[in-house]
């Protein structure tokens, strides 16, 4: 029987996990890819209930026991697979029940277990790269992730997401005319509200200031405004640590009480310290959510031994500091400092 508690906590689960990770998409007014992409990861965390709470989803000898908890679900698939690794629908599931749960990790490794079965799935194809490029330091989507969205368009060539997530790699990649042609696409899609925020993303990549930003700063370009200095020194306590030479410092910038992906990020190398950098649009991982845009941002660094920008065990933070835009001084921050 259902356990009704399990299906209520998946739902919300999967409501909050996924509009946090794609609220740069409900900002910029796409909220038809946004309210996709939620449906999709609600339906999946069901649909983990229902595929190992059904005995033929199964080996016979297996036991058919259904999942109290996603967690339980997670194991029990991951069990299931290791016997039946052929399941591409399996691995699809796995990724992103493992989503839902915070493994981002872990879900792009099922991502790219099932590409490889399936490798001509254009939807597979395209969540594959966003999970990849998620769990990636700095948030950016590789060669392999651009490859897979590329292929997905070669099949579909009106696949909404592919398109938005290929001009994304080419502002990630400096790439801002292609980007700008490749958005235009979608413009003809797009209902007003959303259509005008993609102009706006469109005007920015050519380095076309809209009119708002030309009368209220002229001298400034879009990429500029905001932009924060910060300097990151090391507390003597993490001295022997870095050292070593092997971890890495982010800084990073995100919305005070929003939602985790920054807005702006630098990686560096520990050995480098004490560092000073400037945070401003170039910096950030999604061109949907502009440093320039905000009046205030929470600004920390990060000492992380994976190399990854996501909070890892072992990782230490700064505290966080609030800053209003535009910040009229550099900021000072001391990593392991009580």
């Amino acid at each position: 029987m259902v356990n009704t508690a399990f299906l209520a906590g998946a739902a919300l689960l999967a409501a909050v996990t996924t509009g946090l990770t794609l609220w740069p998409l409900w900002r910029s007014g796409k909220r038809g890819i946004w309210a996709t992409l939620v449906g999709t990861l609600v339906v999946a965390t069901l649909g983990l209930y229902q595929w190992l709470g059904t005995p033929a989803a199964l080996q016979p000898q297996a036991s058919a026991t259904a999942p109290q908890t996603i967690e339980d679900g997670i194991a029990q698939l991951q069990s299931v697979l290791q016997q039946n690794p052929e399941r591409m629908d399996g691995w699809v599931l796995l990724a992103r029940s493992q989503l839902e749960v915070g493994k981002v990790a872990d879900a792009a490794e099922s991502y790219q277990r099932a590409v490889k079965l399936a490798p001509d799935e254009p939807g597979l194809l395209v969540e594959a790269a966003q999970t990849r490029a998620q769990a990636a330091p700095d948030f950016l989507f590789d060669d392999t992730a651009a490859q897979w969205l590329q292929h997905a368009r070669s099949l579909a060539p009106d696949n909404e997401r592919a398109i938005w997530l290929i001009g994304i790699v080419q502002r990630q990649r400096g790439q801002n005319d292609d980007a700008a042609r490749t958005w235009e696409s979608l413009l003809p899609k797009l209902e007003p509200a959303a259509a005008a925020a993609l102009q706006e993303q469109i005007d920015i990549a050519r380095g076309r200031a809209t009119t708002e930003s030309s009368s209220a700063a002229p001298t400034t370009t879009a990429g500029s405004a905001n932009a924060i200095t910060v300097t990151v020194t090391l507390a003597p306590s993490l001295a022997a640590r870095a050292a070593s030479g092997k971890d890495t410092v982010f800084v990073i910038a995100r919305v005070p009480g929003g939602p985790p992906m920054p807005v702006a990020v630098e990686r560096h190398p520990v050995r480098g310290m004490p560092l000073t950098v400037t945070l401003d649009d170039a910096d950030g991982p999604m061109p949907t959510q502009k440093l320039s845009a905000l009046k205030e941002v929470e600004v920390f660094a990060r000492l992380s031994a994976s190399g990854k920008a996501m909070r890892q065990e072992g990782d230490v933070d700064s505290a966080p500091v609030r800053v209003s835009l535009p910040a009229e001084t550099p900021l000072e921050i001391t990593l392991g400092q009580p």
